[in-house]
């Protein structure tokens, strides 16, 4: 095809909408009191980082999980685990697959969400023991603990009092411990243990790997979190505690995510009514809309232009400082930016300063593992991101484009030359000569 990355970058943006819509409106019924299995709330994860693979919300749920490497990012996903040969997951996921399993065979079964641990809890039917059978009297329901990601016996109660009591958590908590947590609170715990597989692992890989080993990526499952975490809160959590999470949640949408902007609007606007960040929200949104209604500043190649812009788009190359990967998306022929970041960046200091060709780049780069939540969420965004680069420091052109990089380029591209190694431009309305 002629416009193959094109095409394939658009229909992968547009599936990933179709399925990020289901998922919040799964969270969103979650959020306003209708009935949502456990296993189609944890699902809805899934469907931040599917893009093409098996795994839709209607996907019969079977399988079992083990206790390979506690904190891999995909160990937090339960369709993941159902369709992977090891059937790695959290002992949440684990759980989210006993109960569902268990209510198909009639069973009552709800998971348990203990400190540092999730435990399933088996309920015998009103009127009935554990085993079925009838009871004459008006005894409360019996119940069982069961730990379906180390065994297959049941957890005594007792065992798990004394862990408390281990904790230091008196006798009149327990018995909150100990029941059932509702769907919404196995959602957010689901996302905070998101955030914490991507603060410990970070999912560092070289850009050549193959799209295998690129599933789950860390900036849909933050994204992802997020959105649970926005639409669940805690009981008594503060709007203005969640509205920390909606500066990240536009830079995503405004750097990856376009098309959830009337996702945004019809789901995260209500929540912020009479309320300072409204007005805020709705200029960004405003501002996305307009976005690809203005008219383009149009750059010919004057003969001028040609002799000090050395590199033309689509030119795939290496930065000599910190060596990621990047293809020019857009050029100046000296540095347009404003006074204040050519001072924060240093530019007068660089061995050209200011008076060289400056680049607009869309890079990928592997951000550093130990990183604080706020930097991994700006660095999730960044890591798929367009930068500023001098003249000076693109070195390498003509490298690979790797397969990341192949992933996001057709926003700008229309396929990859394998010949002249660079990619042919889909902004000529820009950018007429290159």
């Amino acid at each position: 095809s002629e416009k193959i990355v094109a095409h394939g970058y658009y229909s992968d943006a547009v599936l990933g909408a179709v399925h990020r819509t289901a998922a919040v409106h799964e969270w969103v019924k979650l959020k306003d009191g209708q009935p949502v299995s456990l296993e189609r709330a944890l699902a809805a994860f899934d469907q931040f980082v599917l893009h093409d693979q098996e795994g839709d919300l209607d996907e019969q749920l079977t399988g079992v999980a083990d206790d390979s490497n506690y904190h891999n990012l995909q160990n937090n996903f339960i369709g993941l685990a159902l369709g992977s040969n090891g059937h790695a997951a959290l002992p949440l996921i684990s759980v989210g697959i006993f109960c569902s399993v268990a209510r198909r065979f009639g069973l009552i079964a709800e998971p348990c969400g203990f400190p540092f641990h999730v435990y399933a809890i088996v309920i015998a039917h009103d009127g009935q023991t554990l085993d079925g059978r009838s009871l004459n009297d008006d005894s409360p329901s019996a119940m069982m603990y069961m730990d379906p990601f180390r065994s297959e016996t049941e957890v005594p109660r007792r065992s798990l009092e004394a862990q408390l009591r281990t904790m230091g958590v008196p006798s009149v908590g327990h018995h909150m411990l100990l029941g059932v947590s509702s769907t919404a609170q196995m959602v957010r715990r689901t996302a905070q243990n998101i955030i914490r597989s991507i603060q410990t692992t970070r999912n560092v890989h070289d850009l050549n790997v193959s799209t295998e080993m690129l599933y789950p990526e860390s900036e849909g499952a933050l994204y992802g979190a997020l959105w649970a975490l926005l639409l669940l809160p805690e009981e008594d959590e503060a709007l203005f505690h969640r509205a920390r999470y909606l500066p990240y949640i536009l830079d995503h949408l405004e750097k990856q995510y376009a098309f959830d902007i009337a996702l945004v609007t019809t789901h995260v606007l209500p929540l912020f009514d009479d309320s300072p960040h409204l007005d805020q929200l709705r200029d960004a949104l405003r501002v996305m809309r307009a976005g690809d209604s203005m008219p383009k500043q149009v750059k010919p190649r004057t003969r001028d232009i040609s002799n000090s812009v050395q590199f033309k788009i689509g030119q795939v190359f290496r930065h000599k400082r910190y060596n990621y990967r990047g293809v020019i998306t857009g050029w100046d022929v000296e540095c347009a930016a404003g006074e204040t970041w050519m001072s924060q960046m240093g530019v007068d200091r660089l061995s050209r300063g200011r008076h060289q060709s400056f680049y607009h780049v869309l890079y990928v780069s592997s951000p550093s593992t130990h990183i604080t939540i706020c930097e991994l969420i700006v660095a999730s965004v960044e890591d798929k991101s367009v930068r500023y680069v001098a003249e000076e420091n693109i070195v390498d052109v003509g490298i690979d484009a790797g397969v990341k990089l192949m992933s996001l380029a057709g926003r700008h591209f229309k396929r990859w030359e394998r010949v002249s190694r660079t990619f042919i431009s889909n902004i000529k309305d820009e950018y007429p000569n290159d």
